[in-house]
């Protein structure tokens, strides 16, 4: 699950081997519609540009995201990973023009569609011109300035897809893992449909409480894929992500707010034949004992319907056990 951007047919992304397969029905960032475009390219390019670091700032008042410090020189990996504005904001950023900046930015915020944890609105992304600002004061001089609104275009879309993922784990399981199993039972392709069945109007909308940035700490299932890159690099070409993220999550049970983390794991993939770069997602329930459940439903599930033909069964019931079979023996 995770990859909230593929659709019917993906033909630019390449999914990681080991992956979940791909959700459908979703808008690629680099497809149209997607705000990136080809002057931000070079930019964005994950390989393009080698930033140097200077003293780390605290974590932003205006967003949610406490982030430890880095300090050092560290070769960038994608711009988005080294200046995600939900990490890496300043509290006291200025909305004014840098010094020697040729063209205006906008100073606009964009609402996203996000919850806030305490139940006051949603949180809000910063503006371009507080991008560039912070991008300054990490020490990123060589920013090209026409190209900070698309990133911030990317960064709030690729967020606003992981949300999607997150609020997908939390429709399935925020009732119990019974009625998570009801609904995955049938596999993804048939989740949508359970979903409506078993909908029953009291479910609660889950809320962003807060998250963190830990870019340089690979999860266990990203670091099980380098190792086994290594072992079958022609199966297991993984390149490893250039970001990850903790989201906690409130969900209400029976009544209750309980804290659910969720982790995420930003990769960067084939770019399209256009030159555009794609970024995928892997969003998942941390491997806590809850969390691991919910996944062995989800995933377990899902294979296990693929694997008995589950939809042919349906169409055409047979059973698994016929009383007047040939016996091998008779």
């Amino acid at each position: 699950m995770g990859w909230f951007w593929a659709d019917a047919s993906p033909a630019a992304a390449r999914t990681p081997s080991g992956h979940p397969p791909a959700a459908t029905g979703k808008t690629s960032p680099s497809r149209p519609g997607c705000p990136m475009n080809k002057k931000t390219v070079d930019t964005l390019n994950p390989y393009s540009h080698e930033h140097k670091r200077t003293a780390p700032g605290p974590s932003a008042s205006s967003c949610p995201v406490p982030h430890a410090s880095r300090t050092g020189d560290e070769k960038a990996k994608s711009v988005l990973s080294q200046l995600n504005p939900l990490n890496y904001m300043f509290p006291d950023l200025s909305q004014k023009p840098a010094p020697n900046q040729a063209i205006a930015l906008p100073t606009s915020r964009e609402e996203s569609t996000i919850p806030k944890g305490s139940g006051d609105g949603t949180w809000e992304y910063p503006s371009p011109q507080q991008m560039y600002n912070a991008l300054l004061r990490k020490g990123y001089t060589d920013t090209d300035v026409t190209a900070v609104e698309s990133m911030v275009s990317v960064h709030n879309f690729l967020n606003e897809g992981a949300w999607a993922e997150i609020v997908g784990w939390e429709q399935r399981f925020a009732k119990g893992l019974y009625r998570g199993w009801q609904v995955c039972k049938r596999g993804e392709a048939h989740a949508p449909e359970e979903l409506e069945r078993h909908w029953d109007g009291s479910e609660s909308e889950p809320t962003l409480i807060r998250f963190q940035g830990r870019p340089k700490d690979l999860t266990p299932k990203a670091t099980m894929l380098q190792v086994l890159g290594w072992i079958y690099p022609s199966k297991f070409d993984t390149e490893p992500p250039f970001d990850r993220h903790d989201w906690y999550v409130s969900r209400e049970v029976n009544g209750e707010k309980k804290e659910i983390r969720y982790v995420i794991d930003y990769y960067s993939g084939e770019p399209e034949p256009t030159g555009e770069p794609v970024f995928y997602l892997d969003v998942r329930p941390a491997a806590t004992p809850l969390g691991s459940a919910e996944r062995i439903i989800r995933w377990g599930s899902d294979v296990w319907w693929k694997a008995i033909g589950g939809d042919k069964r349906e169409q055409d019931p047979q059973p698994f056990f016929r009383h007047n079979s040939a016996k091998p023996w008779g």
